[in-house]
């Protein structure tokens, strides 16, 4: 389907105005500005579960090339609130595509608009941190939209797992595999089930409603706790329960979401930062190996040094090389670890994936300890 050619506006929270073309839905939406650096993966970002509240910059000019796949998805619908694209392609040229990146748009109701400046977009959002915007093709009042802007709540204190995590348990890979892993869903990606599975693991994942009880009734050799949205500081229920688990001494493994909740677990703080990591180009250095790694990120909150720093049972094994800021933790005497980014990587580069290496290497040292 080929657009119509229709105006659409973005107005900024400080006030700021950018005019362009409608593409995706028509229609209005809000949300927290933030841009991704990533030149590939379009569908996949699209799909993270993690994005849900987010309006999501392009920094890549040229999106909507390669149109959508099937399988080239982290959850089976959109989950961003909204995309910004300097050119938006509206024809898709590629072998086993599935359609265009237009009609994905408007099937799963994603507002979006083209044509507009991405650069300085980007150069303005570093200077000034992230904020919250709207996106509107069927409402031209600047006004009317400068007033709607201001009433969006912000991404401090907000809990969004709940709007995005399955609300019933199930099961995925081989009932005959090696490992029996529960999966706590904050927001999982398939990509994360995807990677467990390959390294012989049978899961079974788990709603964020679930108890203790219910999570070891399944006698799971390891637990993955996942990525997900918002702020990890309103989900009190979860991060008792993950302390919980944690005091079980069953191995456990955090990513994103997951990794700030784990360390909330143990008594550590997270900050909003002023702009998060979102692509799949940062350096991250593993403290321990001493080797650097690409990584994929999404994220806008990270642990506090300075509460890490107060907790001696803490270590950091991972920082981020841009900016120092905590990547990586393990719990000293518990064999529980967590990262900040993502190292199942799709679409991004696979050096972390040696990370899910490490945890069946836990889970093996702990199943041969009660043998």
């Amino acid at each position: 389907m080929i657009r119509d050619k229709i105006p659409a506006v973005l107005v900024l929270e400080d006030g700021t105005v950018f005019h362009g073309q409608s593409c995706g839905n028509v229609g209005t939406t809000t949300g927290e500005i933030a841009f991704n650096t990533a030149m590939t993966g379009y569908q996949e970002v699209f799909t993270d579960p993690s994005y849900y509240g987010q309006v999501l910059i392009m920094a890549t000019a040229h999106i909507g090339n390669y149109g959508v796949h099937a399988e080239e998805i982290e959850s089976e619908t959109c989950k961003v609130a909204g995309i910004i694209i300097k050119k938006f392609s509206d024809v898709a040229s590629r072998v086993g595509g599935n359609g265009t990146l237009q009609d994905y748009l408007v099937r799963d109701k994603v507002v979006g608009i083209c044509d507009i400046d991405t650069r300085a977009l980007v150069r303005h959002i570093r200077k000034a941190g992230a904020m919250n915007c709207i996106i509107s093709s069927d409402n031209a009042n600047i006004d009317e939209l400068k007033k709607q802007v201001k009433e969006i709540p912000s991404m401090d204190g907000l809990e969004l797992s709940s709007k995005v995590a399955s609300t019933e348990s199930f099961f995925f890979g081989n009932p005959d595999a090696a490992y029996k892993v529960a999966v706590l869903d904050l927001g999982v990606k398939k990509n994360i089930l995807r990677c467990l599975e390959e390294r012989g693991c049978y899961l079974k994942v788990f709603p964020l409603s679930s108890t203790k009880e219910e999570i070891l009734s399944w006698n799971p050799d390891g637990i993955m706790f996942s990525n997900g949205p918002g702020d990890p500081s309103a989900m009190p229920y979860t991060i008792g329960l993950f302390k919980e688990l944690i005091e079980t001494n069953i191995p456990c493994f955090g990513i994103c979401l997951g990794h700030q909740i784990i360390g909330l677990s143990q008594g550590l703080k997270t900050v909003k930062m002023f702009n998060g990591h979102r692509g799949i180009n940062h350096p991250i250095k593993n403290l321990i190996s001493g080797k650097s790694e690409i990584t994929s990120q999404n994220h806008g909150f990270v642990i506090s040094p300075e509460s890490v720093a107060e907790n001696p049972n803490i270590e950091v094994t991972h920082i981020h090389l841009n900016d120092q800021t905590i990547a990586g933790i393990r719990i000293k005497n518990k064999p529980v670890f967590s990262v900040q980014y993502h190292p199942e990587a799709s679409a991004g580069p696979h050096d972390s994936r040696y990370l899910f290496d490490q945890f069946i290497d836990n889970i093996v040292a702990a199943k041969s300890a009660k043998n």
